[in-house]
C-alpha cells in the first residue's frame, strides 16, 4: 500500500500521466522523485514533524512534493491556486508552516510575498515550482540530491482547510499516526471496500489537486499500484479524450463538469468509446435531478455520489440503482448513524428538516478556532458531530440535503463563504451596508451577488457595479468575488443589527 512497493515490483508501469503534456511519470521514477524530494527537506531544515504548505497548478511536482512528504514526517499544508497573496499569508500563518512551496503559475502572489516579508513573518524559506525570478526552483534543489531513501523516515500526514466562523478558513489537521511511511492507509482501504481500487486502475483526475478529494483519490489509486491521468484543467472534450485514449476505468467529477458534458453536441459526445469506464464518482454540490438521469441515461448505472468533508467525521453515499429509486439523495452513511435535529440538539421525526449530525463518526477539531470546534458538535449528544448543513432523512434512511451551511454559497463544486466578501466590501469607501449570497447559474449551480448600499445613491448604477467587481478581483480569490452587483437605498436589517439575508435571497431564487 505505497508506490515503493510497486517500484520494486512494476518499476516501468506509468503511476502518473499528465493529461496535458503527455509526462509520463513511472514508479520507478517517483520513488527516485520523492526521495529526492524527502533529501531537499532536510537540506531546508524541515525534520520530521515540520509543517510546509504548498500552492501549485497541477503538474507532476506536485506528486513528487506530497510523497516526499509522507515519507519525511512533514505535515503538508496544500492551498488553492486561486489564492491572493493576502490569503496565502493567513493560511501559512494560521498552520505555523515554516516553508512555502508556490508554483510559477503564481509568480504575481510569490512577487507580492516577497515584496513584504511582514505578511509571513516566521516563513523561513520560500521555493517556487517552476521558474520564478529571486527564488529558487524546487527542481534546482531536488536535483542536487541522491535518490536513495532518507536515513530517518517518519509517516508524514496533512492539513485541510475549510471556512471559519468570521469567513477565514479554518484548518482540520490530521495527525500522524508515525512510524514507517510504507503501512495501511485507512483513507485507502475506505477506497478500496468502497469503490474497489486497485492496480487495474487508471483514474482520471480533472480537478484541482488541492481539493481534499482529488489528492487522497489520486495518492489512493498510486498507493495500490494503479495509474492516475492527471489533467491540468477540465475542458469536457479534453475529458471525453482521455478516456478513450487511456482507457480510463473510474473518474471523479462534480456536477457543473456533468452539464458541461451534458451540452456538448450529441456527435462530440458519443464519438468517443467509453467502454472502459467502470465507475463515475461525484461529489463536492448537489446535482440537479435531471442533470444526473442524464448521466445515468448516458453512461449507465456506473456513477456513484457521496457526500462527506474535509473534517472526515462522515462519508455519505448512494450508488445509481439506489439514487433512481431515491432521487435527490446523497445516499446513507457508510458508518455511524444520521441524526437530523433542531437548534436545541432534539432529534427530528423522519421527514423533518434540520441540522445533519453522525453519531460514531471520526473526531475532529478546528486548529485555533477552539468555539468553532464546539459548534460542531451537538448541544445535547456531544460525541455528535456536524458539518453545520441541513438536510432530511426519509424513511429508508436516505439523506437529501436542503442547505449547506445556511448561506454558504457552492459555484461549480468550490465553496465560498459570503463572511469573507462582505467583510472585504465593506472596507470601501462608497459603501454603507452590503449582503452576499448565491443566487441561481445554469452552469455552475451558484454564482456570487453583492447588494450594496452605496453611500450616494446617484453612484447607483453599472460603472459602479463594474469597479466593485474589479476592486474585489484586486483582492480576493477571483471564484470567490460578485458577478454581479444590485443596490439597495436600505438594507433590511432589524433594530438589534441583524441583516435579514433571507428576505433579500429569496428575490433571486424561483419559489
Amino acid at each position: 500500500m505505497h508506490p515503493r512497493i510497486f517500484a520494486e515490483q512494476t518499476p516501468d508501469k506509468p503511476v502518473l500521466i499528465m493529461e496535458n503534456t503527455g509526462e509520463v511519470i513511472t514508479f520507478a521514477q517517483l520513488e527516485a522523485r520523492a526521495n529526492r524530494g524527502a533529501h531537499a527537506f532536510r537540506a531546508l531544515g524541515v525534520g520530521n514533524g515540520g509543517t510546509v504548505s504548498l500552492i501549485c497548478e497541477n503538474r507532476g511536482e506536485y506528486f513528487d512534493i506530497v510523497w516526499a512528504a509522507q515519507r519525511a514526517g512533514i505535515m503538508l499544508v496544500v492551498l488553492s491556486s486561486r489564492l491572493k497573496a493576502d490569503e496565502i499569508a493567513y493560511i501559512v500563518n494560521d498552520s505555523g508552516s515554516t516553508h512555502l512551496l508556490i508554483g510559477e503559475d503564481l509568480a504575481e502572489a510569490a512577487a507580492d510575498l516577497m515584496a513584504d516579508p511582514s505578511l509571513i513573518p516566521d516563513l523561513q524559506r520560500m521555493i517556487s515550482v517552476g521558474p520564478i525570478p529571486g527564488l529558487e526552483n524546487w527542481n534546482d534543489l531536488t536535483a542536487r540530491q541522491p535518490e536513495t531513501p532518507i536515513a530517518d523516515e517518519e509517516l508524514g500526514s496533512r492539513m485541510a482547510y475549510s471556512s471559519g466562523t468570521t469567513g477565514r478558513p479554518k484548518g482540520v489537521r490530521i495527525p500522524s499516526p508515525g512510524g514507517s511511511p510504507i503501512q495501511e492507509n485507512p483513507g485507502v482501504l475506505m477506497f478500496k471496500a468502497f469503490y474497489g481500487i486497485s492496480e487495474k486502475e487508471t483514474y482520471l483526475s480533472p480537478a484541482p489537486l488541492y481539493h481534499s478529494a482529488p489528492l487522497g483519490f489520486t495518492t489512493s489509486v498510486m498507493a495500490v499500484g494503479g495509474t492516475v491521468v492527471c489533467m491540468k484543467r477540465f475542458t469536457p472534450e479534453r475529458f471525453l479524450d482521455a478516456i478513450e485514449r487511456y482507457k480510463v476505468t473510474m473518474t471523479q467529477c462534480v456536477p457543473t463538469m456533468f452539464i458541461r458534458l451534458l451540452r456538448l453536441p450529441e456527435e462530440d459526445r458519443t464519438r468517443h468509446n467509453l467502454s472502459s469506464l467502470q465507475k463515475v464518482i461525484h461529489a463536492a454540490a448537489p446535482c440537479p435531478v435531471p442533470v444526473k438521469r442524464q448521466m445515468i441515461e448516458w453512461l449507465g448505472p456506473i456513477i456513484e455520489e457521496y457526500y462527506a468533508g474535509s473534517e472526515g467525521n462522515m462519508f455519505i453515499r448512494i450508488n445509481s440503482e439506489e439514487w433512481l429509486a431515491h432521487p435527490g439523495s446523497v445516499g446513507r452513511p457508510s458508518y455511524g448513524t444520521l441524526h437530523i435535529c433542531n437548534d436545541e440538539g432534539d432529534e427530528l421525526p423522519v421527514g423533518e428538516t434540520g441540522t445533519i449530525y453522525i453519531e460514531g463518526g471520526r473526531e475532529f477539531a478546528y486548529h485555533n478556532d477552539d468555539a468553532k470546534t464546539a459548534s460542531s458538535r451537538n448541544p445535547k449528544n456531544p460525541s455528535w458531530t456536524t458539518l453545520g448543513d441541513i438536510g432530511r432523512l426519509d424513511e429508508d434512511g436516505f439523506l437529501y440535503l436542503s442547505d449547506r451551511k445556511h448561506f454558504m454559497i457552492i459555484s461549480g463544486g468550490v465553496n465560498i463563504y459570503p463572511q469573507e466578501v462582505e467583510d472585504l466590501l465593506i472596507t470601501h469607501p462608497e459603501i454603507t451596508d452590503v449582503a452576499v449570497f448565491g443566487v441561481p447559474n445554469e452552469d455552475f449551480g451558484e454564482e456570487v451577488k453583492a447588494v450594496v448600499q452605496p453611500k450616494d445613491w446617484a453612484r447607483a448604477n453599472a460603472d459602479f457595479e463594474a469597479e466593485l467587481i474589479e476592486w474585489c478581483r484586486e483582492r480576493l480569490a477571483d471564484v470567490k468575488c460578485p458577478r454581479s452587483v444590485d443596490f439597495e437605498q436600505e438594507m433590511p436589517r432589524a433594530e438589534t443589527g441583524k441583516l435579514y439575508k433571507k428576505e433579500l435571497k429569496a428575490r433571486y431564487w424561483p419559489e
